[in-house]
């Protein structure tokens, strides 16, 4: 048997498509049984695309002669099955005569598998951003809840430690006739209505370093000096109470609804941590918190009552009047004062 018999049988038995072309045409001068397998109808003497419909011939004879090389792949139907083959088309010599030799790979399982990556890469890339999503969630309610420097020590310890504040001042406010206008009121208006307030107090809090910490019915309770310690935290609870007062009298102005607070400001020690373990929630409590309550207590509808040595310490910054005498949560009496809304101008 001569060589090129021998190379005929070896190239009838790999499991690679091979084909000989002759390169003026492209028609087909040899395939082995790979080749004949997969495109049973084909005979010698048809044209490359006579098998591939889609092959541009003009630019396969170009690649040829200005690279050596022509590569492609192409996809047909094999009884049910799609099948993808990678094409290799190289120039050769067949004796003589210049011939191309193509070679075709089946790479059907190559590209289900790739799609099957794909596939499993935007499912991964579906649920990351999924994932993403919920955390975003949870991290704004979790802000909602306890300062950003409280919910960075939950997000990264799981727990947040009780701790002690100095110096921490308070704002407590709640709405005279609150009850009265619930009665009044559809519940769906009074939930809008607080919403609404709360939002727009939220906002001014920010705006003068405050920290709201929480809210229980009519009650708003902010604070400022707290996580972080600031040698403002009284001006900046008046600032809020007094911008507190002005935002509910204009409202009051174009809204059916009449909102009439009562504020209270204290200062001194607090403690933060968060309570409870499955609906837990930050809570601030502490000699300042029980002091602001109580001279929530002495206010009338819209003013704001603090003791007088509280109203020393924001100076001129805001008009104040005698009050009378009061008591501090622990019974120590005291001296307070009204912080007047109209008059003084805002360090912010």
């Amino acid at each position: 048997m001569s060589i090129e018999a021998i190379n005929e049988q070896l190239l009838r038995a790999i499991g690679v498509g091979v084909a000989l072309l002759d390169t003026s045409e492209l028609k087909f001068r040899f395939f082995n049984d790979t080749f004949k397998e997969w495109f049973a109808e084909i005979e010698t003497g048809q044209q490359l695309r006579d098998v591939f419909p889609d092959i541009d011939t003009a630019e396969v004879i170009r690649a040829l002669q200005e690279t050596g090389q022509f590569t492609s792949e192409a996809s047909f139907r094999i009884r049910r099955r799609m099948m993808t083959i990678a094409m290799t088309i190289n120039p050769a010599l067949e004796g003589n005569q210049k011939v191309a030799v193509l070679v075709c790979q089946n790479i059907s399982r190559i590209k289900e598998l790739e799609s099957m990556i794909d596939s499993y890469s935007m499912m991964v890339e579906r649920n990351t951003r999924e994932i993403k999503r919920e955390k975003e969630q949870v991290e704004k309610l979790l802000l909602n809840m306890m300062p950003r420097s409280v919910y960075e020590e939950y997000k990264t310890f799981g727990v947040v430690t009780p701790r002690t504040y100095e110096n921490v001042a308070v704002l407590c406010l709640d709405f005279s006739g609150f009850s009265a206008t619930v009665e009044q009121q559809d519940a769906g208006v009074i939930v809008s209505e607080l919403n609404d307030i709360y939002t727009a107090f939220d906002r001014i809090g920010d705006q003068f370093g405050c920290e709201r910490i929480k809210t229980v019915g009519d009650l708003y309770i902010t604070v400022a000096g707290m996580p972080d310690p600031s040698d403002r935290s009284i001006q900046s609870v008046s600032d809020a109470a007094v911008r507190f007062v002005r935002y509910l009298e204009n409202r009051n102005k174009s809204h059916p609804v009449d909102w009439n607070c009562r504020i209270g400001l204290a200062a001194g020690s607090v403690i933060g941590s968060v309570v409870g373990v499955q609906k837990y929630i930050y809570d601030v409590f502490g000699p300042a918190v029980a002091d602001a309550m109580r001279l929530r207590e002495a206010a009338g509808a819209m003013e704001i009552v603090a003791a007088a040595d509280f109203a020393e310490r924001f100076g001129e910054a805001h008009e104040t009047e005698a009050a009378g005498s009061g008591a501090l949560a622990d019974g120590t009496a005291v001296e307070l004062v009204r912080v007047l809304s109209g008059n003084g101008s805002l360090s912010h």
